[in-house]
This record gives C-alpha cells, sequence and structure tokens, in this order.
C-alpha cells in the first residue's frame, strides 16, 4: 500500500459513532474504573485520544515504531538533547536553525555538554569528527537556511560504527518526499507547524523513532516535563496532515520554477536550491528524497543586509515573515529573523550571507510569484521616489 493511502487509513472512523473525523477529546482528566484501572488513559499530559491519533499518524508516515508529538518544534528539540548527560558531544550541521544554535549554546552547553559544527555535506567531516564523547549527530538535510544536502545513509553508516544517535530534522523535506529512519537514522525531528500541519495556523512538534525502548524514553521525558500538544491542535496538525502528499507536490513543481527564474535573474548572485543541477547535493538529494520542497534561498549581488531588507519591502503577494511551509508564500533574511541568534561571524562560515533572502514557496500561482519576485527585484535598481511609490 501506497504511503499516501496508508495516511488516510492510519485513522479508522470512530467506533463509538462512526465519525469519519477524528473527535476532539478536549478533556484535562478520565473516569476510571477503580485505583489505577482505566481505559487507556488517565490524564492529558500523559495521554489523549486525539494525540494519540495524530502520533499514530506520524509513525505511519516516517515508517516509525513510535510518534510523539510536543507543543512546538522546540519543545521536540528539548526532548532529543535531555537524553544527553554532562560530558556528552553532539555533533551538528554547521547551518543549523537558529532556535536549535540557541538551545545547544546558551542553554545546554551550560549542563556540560559540548556542541561541534561541521558542514555534514561530506560525511568525511563527521568521521572526523567523531569521538568517543560523540553520543548524537544533527542533521538537517536540506538545511536552514542554506539547503546543504547530506547523505543520510552515508553518516548512519559512521554513527552506527561509533555508537551514536543519527538525528534528521525532516522538517523541509517532509515525510512526504523523505523518510530518514528507512535511510538509517534513529530519530527523527519535525516541526508540524511546517509542512505536515500545513496551514500556518497551529504550532507543534514531533518525533518519530524505530527503536521503541529510545521511544519510551523520549515518552518519559515528556510526560515528566509536560511539552504536550493540546487536542484541538492534535486535530487541527492532523487536518493538515491528511493533504500534505498533494501540497508538497505542487508546492515543489512552483518552488522548482521559482528557482530556476532566480538563477537566471542578474541581480541574483546565487540560489540555494536542490532542484537544480547546480546545486552540490542534487545528485544526493535525488537520491533520497522524492521531491526537492517549497523552500528557497539566494543572495543579492549587493551583498549588504540592507539590500535584503530593501527587496523584501516590494513583495505584495510573498507576505514578510517568519515560518514557512504553508499554503501562503513567505519570505524572509535570516541574519535579521531566524537566524538573529547566531552570531555573525559563524553565520557567514556556514555560508548565510547577509544579504540571505529565505523564500517558502506556497500555493499560488508560480507566474505570479515571479511577477512578484521580479517586481521587487527591479525596485531594488529604481531612483528612490520611484522606490516610494513601488512600496505596496
Amino acid at each position: 500500500m501506497r504511503t499516501e493511502t496508508r495516511l488516510l487509513h492510519a485513522l479508522p472512523n470512530d467506533p463509538l459513532t462512526g465519525a469519519v473525523s477524528v473527535p476532539i477529546h478536549q478533556t484535562s482528566t478520565f473516569a476510571q474504573e477503580a485505583p489505577g484501572v482505566n481505559k487507556g488513559f488517565d490524564y492529558s499530559r500523559t495521554n489523549n485520544p486525539t494525540r494519540q491519533a495524530l502520533e499514530t499518524l506520524l509513525a505511519e508516515l516516517e515508517g516509525g515504531t513510535r510518534g510523539i508529538a510536543f507543543s512546538s518544534g522546540l519543545a521536540a528539540v528539548d526532548a532529543v538533547l535531555k537524553l544527553l548527560s554532562a560530558g556528552d558531544e553532539v555533533i551538528a550541521v554547521d547551518d543549523i536553525y537558529g532556535g536549535t544554535y540557541r538551545a545547544l549554546h546558551t542553554i545546554y552547553n551550560r549542563l556540560g555538554i559540548t556542541v561541534k559544527h561541521v558542514d555534514t555535506s561530506d560525511p568525511g567531516n563527521v568521521l572526523e569528527a567523531i569521538t568517543p564523547r560523540t553520543r548524537l549527530v544533527w542533521l538537517e538535510t536540506p538545511t536552514n537556511p542554506t539547503l546543504k544536502i547530506s547523505d543520510i545513509k552515508a553518516i548512519a553508516s559512521i554513527t552506527k560504527a561509533s555508537g551514536a544517535l543519527l538525528l534528521v530534522d525532516n522538517t523541509f523535506c517532509s515525510p512526504a518526499a523523505q523518510q530518514p529512519l528507512k535511510l538509517g537514522a534513529d530519530i527523527v525531528l519535525h516541526s508540524l507547524t511546517k509542512y505536515i500541519a500545513g496551514h500556518s495556523d497551529v504550532i507543534g512538534g514531533g518525533i518519530v523513532v524505530k527503536d521503541e525502548e529510545l521511544g519510551q524514553q523520549l515518552r518519559y521525558i515528556q510526560n515528566a516535563t509536560g511539552a504536550v500538544l493540546g487536542p484541538q491542535d492534535s486535530w487541527l496538525t492532523i487536518r493538515g496532515a491528511q493533504t500534505l502528499h498533494l501540497r508538497y507536490e505542487r508546492i515543489s513543481r512552483n518552488a522548482q520554477a521559482v528557482a530556476e527564474f532566480l538563477h537566471a535573474h542578474p541581480d541574483v548572485a546565487g540560489v540555494n536550491y536542490p532542484g537544480l543541477r547546480s546545486h552540490p547535493g542534487h545528485l544526493v538529494a535525488r537520491s533520497q528524497s522524492t521531491a526537492f520542497g517549497g523552500v528557497i534561498s539566494f543572495w543579492l549581488r549587493d551583498d549588504r543586509v540592507e539590500a535584503a531588507a530593501e527587496l523584501v519591502k516590494h513583495t505584495r503577494l510573498v507576505t514578510l515573515a517568519e515560518s514557512l511551509g504553508g499554503v501562503k508564500s513567505l519570505v524572509c533574511v535570516p541574519c535579521r529573523m531566524t537566524h538573529a541568534s547566531v552570531p555573525r561571524e559563524a553565520r557567514l562560515a556556514a555560508g548565510i550571507q547577509d544579504s540571505l533572502v529565505r523564500l517558502s514557496i506556497g500555493l499560488e500561482h508560480p507566474d505570479d510569484l515571479i511577477e512578484d519576485l521580479n517586481r521587487a527585484l527591479a525596485a531594488l535598481q529604481a531612483p528612490a521616489q520611484q522606490k516610494a511609490a513601488l512600496v505596496p
């Protein structure tokens, strides 16, 4: 059975009423038949039927044994890092998401956990960096925001030999295109806010594992610390996930067209998009994923943050906002927004130029998006009086 079909039928009709939509169990507690005797639910922090339905769906999507739904993507990040102890080491991709960078460097480093950042697009860098203290290797592929591609299978062979866990943040690719557990990863992490929920109306995080014991450890951490996704948000995520494959396919086609336009534009110095044959990770991306997604980043020939900030003033359809993966296209300037917490020296070393712009392509017609971006790029060259008139 194909993934799309399994997804839709992982959620059976409600046995009590026949409802084809998962019920929202908006309750904090559950009646017990006797002390400690219940129908599988006692308190909604520990378990809730609506959240459980989402977690079953996440495990089905990623081909894992257990899914766990959190109150945000960073709550999921935090739960994984709580697997570590003082003296442990993390090897992480160099242009990691700013929120994960902040957690690693301002919270967990104070608890005696060290972090090495390497360019994981070359598995040899991981092999060189790994030590007996390395407990966890943290990948994003594609990375945020430079869209570097890492060979999951090759790096999994390195972590297996060393005894370290391999985590893949699969937010950008989504399980519609890439399933890291099947390539050797131990943990898959998602910001459910993005492609899985898909409508910019919910905050959530998810973890899927293939080892049941590891899943039990993470479930214990979640219950002990309380970062659970509520039933209403669980239901919204389920509703969005049911159209994931359709949305991701269309968004990927739109992004390919926009990336090719930007690649040919004279004011654009470079484009990061794995669907372009010029992308250094194009062949690896093709080998481990079925689509290239909706996130594009590019930098301008005028490599100043002021140029990028000026550009995003002039888009009309593409909204200036953080986040990604929704049905409407968004744009941001990472060095001032998503990655502002990362020191400039570290940003530049990871390839995040001052003029880098990140696009999250949505479901609009690609020709309309191209016209909007072309107008914004033209505004950069316009005289000052014309720029004022072009601001939407």
